[in-house]
């Protein structure tokens, strides 16, 4: 079953603005034990025009970053990551959910009787089951509920304890819940088709659920899977609302909500496919406006910008795909354009990630790569990181709150951000980088 752990992020030192070294290093790449999501890479896209320059061109000079974390103490593959407040949560593909306080001072408060030494860092287990859900594909938060997603075709819902100096987690329930499957189990209209000569009742995902996302106001829960459907949850009574069934022809791989409830999915078809909610009377169901098709492998990754108006896509042929609204089209989530791919990673692009103007990149090349828009259409690579010793499957990144509030930098010295990579050699990888104004 599910394992809980808290283990406080060490204390990092100042960002020393140098370059992070280039290394060249080789290991097996190790293969998800699903066809939709390969780690193999395929053939980049000569249609899309490139948005970045050539890569032999030099990486700006205008930036620092630096590695100032390795966390270790998961014993598998790291498949999830999310930031909720002062916690950073990660997932393994043994099922094991660690808690990491990003706030290391407060170290002092946990019991000592529950601390153990795992390579310099000490790690607090907060509660404990037996293992057995299977990998933890995605996790995702909101006040004082976090929702799971598990390569056991469920979803599990989590009781956060905010009352004590550390955090105490209860599992509060498994979606679908009980009474939805009882009340959903004597009719025939329920049951769904899922394989040959197999029926299921549609409240029920029929493999990994592989990916979640939140509504803006947190009160819908959307999950995506490889058994192709689309669901929606409601976070409050945790009831099955909608599920769009054969959402794709193949196992889908992310899902990401815009601010206006525009949901989008990415699977192993090569499309990506646009839901809305129909708000006319009696509308309650999202329906498919439009279908976008132009990578020639599966969709891994998905991230939208902070407004919303551009869709990142990242595949197994190398590409991120930059999608804009197109304002002569009436600008909306249906009448998106290619603006062009970004190209750089040498393998499978496997997550992404958007935090400000910046987007984030981790591939199957084991590196992370950090881009940002500039005039027209055009991007610069700020960053490569190097470090991990296999594929990069999760990221996420934050202002780095701490480092801009210190009141040591000059008005032009820029933001100074963290992103967290965790890749297939179980390791947790922290990374800070200052991206300057003037870049």
């Amino acid at each position: 079953m599910v394992k809980f752990l808290r283990c406080p992020l060490p204390r990092r030192n100042p960002i020393n603005h140098q370059e992070y070294s280039d290394q060249s290093q080789s290991s097996n790449l190790h293969s998800d034990s699903s066809s939709n999501s390969s780690l193999s890479s395929q053939s980049s896209l000569p249609s899309v025009p490139s948005l970045t320059p050539p890569l032999d061109h030099p990486i700006t000079a205008a930036t620092s970053y630096h590695c100032s974390a390795t966390l270790r103490g998961h014993s598998s593959y790291i498949f999830s990551l999310t930031l909720a407040g002062k916690h950073l949560y990660s997932g393994a593909s043994d099922g094991e959910i660690r808690a990491w306080d990003r706030n290391p001072e407060n170290s002092d408060q946990l019991p000592a009787h529950n601390v153990s030494n795992q390579s310099h860092e000490k790690c607090n287990t907060l509660c404990t089951t037996d293992k057995g859900y299977g990998a933890v594909k995605s996790i995702v938060a909101s006040g004082d509920k976090m929702f799971t997603a598990h390569n056991d075709h469920k979803i599990r819902v989590w009781k956060i304890d905010t009352s004590k100096p550390y955090h105490t987690y209860k599992i509060i329930t498994t979606l679908p819940t009980f009474n939805d499957r009882c009340m959903k189990l004597f009719s025939s209209k329920n049951y769904v088709n899922v394989r040959r000569h197999k029926k299921s009742t549609w409240v029920h995902h029929n493999d990994a659920v592989s990916a979640l996302a939140l509504s803006r106001d947190a009160s819908l829960l959307y999950s995506v899977s490889w058994d192709r459907t689309l669901k929606v949850w409601a976070t409050t009574g945790f009831n099955c609302l909608e599920s769009v069934e054969n959402a794709h022809d193949d196992a889908i791989n992310a899902v990401v909500v815009s601010h206006d409830g525009v949901v989008y999915t990415g699977s192993a078809d090569k499309t990506i496919k646009v839901w809305r909610k129909q708000n006319h009377v009696g509308g309650k169901k999202h329906t498919l406006i439009s279908t976008f098709e132009k990578h020639k492998s599966a969709v891994n990754a998905l991230a939208l910008s902070s407004d919303g108006a551009v869709l990142y896509s990242g595949a197994c042929d190398r590409s991120i795909i930059v999608w804009e609204k197109d304002c002569g089209g009436g600008g909306g989530a249906a009448h998106m354009t290619v603006a062009g791919a970004l190209r750089g990673h040498t393998k499978a692009i496997l997550c992404l990630a958007v935090v400000s103007d910046l987007l984030c990149s981790g591939s199957a090349d084991k590196t992370v790569r950090i881009w940002r828009g500039g005039c027209g259409n055009s991007y610069s690579c700020l960053a490569v990181f190097e470090g991990h010793k296999s594929p990069v499957k999760c990221l996420t990144a934050a202002l780095d709150s701490n480092s801009n509030d210190s009141g040591n930098n000059s008005k032009d010295s820029g933001n100074s951000y963290l992103v967290y990579s965790g890749g297939l050699d179980c390791d947790i990888k922290v990374w800070q980088i200052r991206v300057l104004s003037s870049t």
